[in-house]
């Protein structure tokens, strides 16, 4: 295309497009691929998480980020699955009672595979005792011996109490028992005309004439003596009563201990562990210690269920005197179990690091022991690999200071939630499992180095970051990759299977996603979406077999489900709400590009940018920065563009301008540099006077040195810009200026590239602000000589003239 007599580089539609060609897959249809579950193309990936998963040194557990929306926690155990780490598999773990401190129970480490069988070996054996300790105690060869001594005890004691009761008959003293309340207790009674009369009514008698005072007097002192004298015989019975109790008791720890240690000896055979084998001598002590539960037969004791009691988990220590020597497995392993790999998608912190359940009584009290005691994920991953969302496990109450202080110290600690809260009571104190997990956490680029650069343990406890790239480079291989993901998706989900056009045009749209040519997208789940839209497609048309087209409705279905804020911006462009000139020229003006993205569709918008120039020395003016409106990367784009300003037109001269620039009916923000060469454009217009085609976009950053620099979403701004020419008209003449950089980056639409292709549309790759001006103008932009004058009458020339006019006309203005 010509322009006003300058020669004008234009894009043909060849290039314009990236096509796959269908010949390169190498199967007719997905069927015929084999299905494929692994990852290509993050082999930098791997190598790091393989170092990760092979460290065995303390803090090496991996930070993944990258590939954010993708199921990368399935993904990474897949991946080390694949690794196959050789890890010692950890012990099982079991809590028991702490006898001597019930509220610090004990922690049991068996080889794997014995923690179930140590539990169920200790409940036959107790079950064992329940029913042969009763049978021992009711056996003839114990009842016998248990008479003999309760005989001569018995015996003792009445010879005691019939010495006293001799001794105060002669008194005229005898001893019965008072009812006191619903007890009756001993008591020594005055014996007048042959009836016991409590010492109480004495001075009643006394009053009725019926006995002399001076003989109460003698029964009362008598009383006192003779109550003594009780007091120190019934000492000597209680004294009798505690031998017996105490000979009892030893006779049945006699009678019971062949039993216990049958039971004990066994287990410590079994179990040679030095502190199992402590264990089991305080369990032994304790039965011998404790025989009353043994003695009642099983049954005997049980009582029916309260009424009212409801779902209300009642208080067991009371009801279960046998929970005691109950085994709390938390953690037991099989017989064929590997490396464990666990992937905690609700990372809370009774999930994570277990907690205490509590047991409540029918008052609203609670209380809990041992058995209590619940483990979490970290402790089933022990000994092999932990995952986690990043940003769950920082959001949960307690879990991310308890995951430090664990990985810190490599030991659990296993505490209800609350004790992280003010006002809670954690009575028990476990005592503390060593752990080797290795964790590995999943979140995004800025929150590592959030955690990087403000948590000071991060950086010591999570020393592997493993980055997943969001794309790879475009070959035979990943062909065949995405042909057997696909296989894998179609036989998982039941899709339709696709064809060979429908393949190359879902990795069309993986090479659009990535947005470069010669790459293609790693995220494959939005491929997946979409082949499962084309599948919906092609079975709503009732076909057997998906294809192209089927691609192409279900992608065009889904920009029309993300597009109507698109479609309105276009209606107001059309309607002249929002004001764009997509023909005739005006000095100072500029058709920008910019790009929206709003719920994952990203499309084109175009947006008037203007400039005005006047005398002053404030420089460029920021409209949007002056608003509160511009961000960081535009207000580094507008010192780009004074500094052009000043190397292009102020080395023989101040440059003595006030100028303002504007994104116009811009009311949501404005950031990005993308916008920078047309801010030149714009402003070297608005000062030398020469007009701008407005039928022509402009896109594309700027540096100092006049260079135009790639930008992002150059697919969408010319897709863009070309709807809203199409909707107002197109007239042959309109188009987009872009960095040639970008060439490589285009995979516009068929109906785009039709346009261009019948000479309706136009894009041109520009390499320097000066070509810029020339397409816009049709004016030469003007080359310095050694005089550093510009050619004559180009743009340059005009706006150099206009500024040095500018400073002359300041200078003596001031």
């Amino acid at each position: 295309m010509k322009a006003k007599g300058l020669s004008v580089k234009e894009l043909g539609p060849e290039q314009l497009r990236w096509k796959c060609d269908p010949a390169s897959v190498p199967y007719a249809t997905s069927n015929e691929a084999p299905p494929i579950g692994g990852e290509i193309g993050q082999e930098r990936a791997l190598r790091a998480l393989r170092m990760g998963v092979e460290m065995t040194a303390q803090g090496y557990n991996a930070f993944v980020c990258g590939l954010t929306g993708t199921s990368r926690g399935g993904m990474i155990v897949r991946m080390i699955e694949g690794i196959g780490p050789k890890i010692q598999l950890s012990p099982d773990r079991c809590y028991v009672n702490n006898f001597k401190n019930p509220d610090r129970p004990r922690l049991l480490t068996l080889p794997p595979g014995q923690a179930n069988a140590f539990r169920k070996e200790m409940e036959s054996g107790i079950e064992f005792l329940r029913r042969r300790i009763p049978q021992v105690f009711e056996g003839e060869p114990f009842q016998r011996q248990k008479s003999r001594i309760v005989d001569r005890y018995t015996q003792r004691e009445k010879e005691l109490m019939d010495d006293f009761t001799r001794r105060i008959a002669r008194e005229q003293f005898a001893l019965g028992r008072m009812q006191v309340g619903a007890v009756a207790l001993p008591e020594i009674f005055p014996v007048l005309e042959g009836a016991m009369v409590p010492i109480e009514e004495i001075p009643k008698l006394v009053q009725e004439g019926k006995i002399e005072t001076t003989a109460a007097e003698d029964l009362e002192q008598k009383y006192d003596q003779f109550r003594q004298e009780f007091t120190v015989v019934y000492r000597k019975t209680l004294t009798l009563s505690r031998e017996l109790a105490s000979e009892m008791s030893y006779l049945e720890q006699e009678a019971a201990s062949v039993l216990v240690d049958g039971v004990i000896e066994e287990l410590k055979e079994k179990y040679a562990d030095s502190h199992v084998a402590e264990y089991l001598e305080e369990v032994r002590h304790h039965i011998l210690d404790n025989l009353d539960p043994f003695k009642e037969r099983e049954g005997e004791d049980e009582q029916p269920p309260s009424e009212g009691g409801g779902n209300l988990r009642l208080d067991r220590s009371d009801r279960d005197p046998f929970r005691v020597y109950g085994v709390n497995v938390l953690l037991a392993h099989g017989e064929q179990e590997g490396c464990p790999v666990i992937f905690e998608t609700i990372p809370t912190y009774a999930n994570l690091f277990g907690t205490i359940h509590r047991s409540y009584d029918a008052r609203g009290g609670w209380s809990s022991d041992f058995m209590d005691l619940r483990g979490g994920s970290l402790l089933r991953a022990d000994g092999g690999f932990l995952i986690m969302y990043a940003l769950d496990t920082l959001t949960e109450p307690g879990v991310w200071r308890t995951l430090k202080r664990t990985l810190n110290h490599s030991k659990l600690e296993i505490q209800p939630v609350d004790v992280f809260f003010p006002f809670s009571t954690a009575a028990m104190k476990p005592e503390p499992i060593e752990v080797r997990v290795k964790i590995i956490l999943i979140g995004d680029r800025d929150m590592y180095e959030l955690l990087y650069n403000f948590e000071d343990d991060f950086k010591k406890i999570f020393k592997v970051r493993v980055e997943f790239d969001e794309e790879m480079k475009w070959s035979e291989e990943v062909i065949a990759h995405y042909c057997g993901r696909l296989r894998k998706l179609c036989d998982d989900e039941a899709l339709l299977p696709f064809d060979r056009e429908a393949m190359a045009a879902l990795m069309e749209h993986g090479v659009r996603q990535a947005g470069r040519r010669g790459k293609v997208t790693a995220r494959f789940f939005d491929i997946a979406d979409v082949a499962r839209e084309s599948s919906y497609v092609a079975r709503e048309e009732k076909k057997e077999l998906v294809t192209a087209a089927h691609v192409k409705e279900s992608l065009d279905a889904k920009i029309e489900r993300h597009n109507l804020i698109e479609t309105k911006i276009q209606e107001m462009i059309e309607k002249g709400l929002l004001l764009i000139d997509v023909e005739g020229e005006r000095a100072g003006q500029v058709n920008g590009l910019s790009v929206m993205e709003l719920g994952g569709y990203a499309f084109g918008k175009p947006v008037r940018i203007t400039a005005s120039t006047a005398l002053g020395k404030l420089g460029i003016i920021n409209i949007e920065r002056e608003s509160n409106m511009s961000g960081r990367l535009h207000d580094k784009g507008m010192q780009i563009i004074s500094g052009y300003l000043r190397r292009t037109f102020a080395q023989d001269k101040p440059l003595s301008l006030a100028a303002s620039v504007c994104f116009e009916q811009s009311y949501s923000g404005v950031d990005g540099d993308s916008a920078s060469s047309t801010e030149i454009y714009a402003l070297v217009s608005a000062l030398s006077g020469a007009p701008i085609r407005q039928d022509l976009a402009v896109t594309g950053s700027v540096n100092q040195q006049g260079d135009i620099q790639p930008i992002g979403g150059v697919n969408e701004k010319i897709e863009g810009y070309y709807d809203v020419c199409r909707v107002k008209g197109l007239t042959g003449k309109q188009g987009v200026l872009i960095p040639v950089e970008n060439v490589d980056d285009l995979m516009l639409r068929e109906d785009v590239i039709d346009a261009v292709a019948k000479g309706k549309f136009h894009i041109f790759p520009v390499t320097t602000v000066e070509e810029g001006i020339e397409i816009l103008t049709g004016i030469k932009a003007g080359k310095q000589d050694a005089h550093r004058e510009f050619e004559k009458d180009s743009v340059f020339a005009r706006a150099d003239e206009r500024l040095r006019e500018m400073a002359k006309t300041l200078s003596e203005y001031e």
